[in-house]
C-alpha cells in the first residue's frame, strides 16, 4: 500500500498502456488478480499507482483511442487502486472514471476485439458499481462470457446491492455505519 502523503506523482511513459496490459495478463493472472495479497499489492502498488495518480484528472475521451488503452484506463482506475490502498476509501476513488470509461468502451464496441478475461475486466466497474442499474448490466455482460463461476460472483454482487444497496464491506473503509445484517452478510464471505 502507498502512503497518500507520497512526494510528487510521476507521469507514466508514452507506452504505459502496453506495460501495465503485460504485467496484468502476461506477467500475471487469477491467482493474483483475485488472491494475490501482499506482494501482489506491492507490485502493483509499486509500479502503476504514480500512473494513476498522474493521469485521474484526464477527460474519459483520452483513454478511448483504441480498445487497449481504453482496457489499460480501466484496469488503472479500477484494479490498481482496490491494491494499492486496500482497506481504505482511495481503493474506490476513481470507481467512477473506470466506468464511464467503460460504458463507452462497450458502446463503442471495444469489446468485439477482447479475450475472455480482457473483456471481463472491462466489464468489472459495472460489477462494482452500487448502482443498480449497473449491477444489471454486470451480469448481462458477465454472462456473456460463458463462466459460471464469474458469473455467479457478479449475481453475489448484485444481490448485495439489492438487499442493502451497498456493498457492507466497504464501510470501514468509507468511514460508513453498519446497517442491520450488513455485518452478517460480510462475515458469511461477501467481502470481495
Amino acid at each position: 500500500m502507498i502512503d497518500d502523503d507520497e512526494a510528487e506523482v510521476v507521469a507514466p511513459p508514452t507506452d504505459w498502456a502496453e506495460q501495465l496490459l503485460h504485467f496484468w495478463f502476461v506477467e500475471h493472472g487469477f491467482a493474483d488478480w483475485f488472491k494475490g495479497g501482499v506482494a501482489f499489492d506491492a507490485a502493483v502498488t509499486q509500479g502503476f499507482a504514480e500512473w494513476r495518480e498522474a493521469v485521474r484528472e484526464q477527460p474519459t475521451e483520452s483513454f478511448l483511442t483504441h480498445p487497449q488503452t481504453a482496457l489499460a484506463a480501466v484496469i488503472l482506475f479500477d484494479q490498481v487502486p482496490r491494491n494499492a490502498y486496500r482497506g481504505n476509501a482511495e481503493a474506490f476513488a476513481t470507481d467512477h472514471l473506470a466506468l464511464a470509461i467503460a460504458k463507452a468502451a462497450i458502446a463503442g464496441a471495444f469489446d468485439a476485439s477482447l479475450s475472455k478475461d480482457e473483456r471481463l475486466f472491462l466489464y468489472l466497474p459495472f460489477e462494482h458499481s452500487e448502482n443498480p442499474d449497473d449491477q444489471r448490466e454486470s451480469v448481462r455482460l458477465i454472462s456473456q462470457l460463458g463462466d459460471q463461476d464469474l458469473l455467479k460472483y457478479a449475481q453475489d454482487h448484485q444481490a448485495m446491492i439489492e438487499r442493502f444497496g451497498r456493498f457492507p464491506h466497504r464501510n470501514r473503509a468509507l468511514g460508513r455505519t453498519d446497517r442491520p445484517g450488513e455485518a452478517e452478510a460480510v462475515a458469511a464471505g461477501n467481502n470481495w
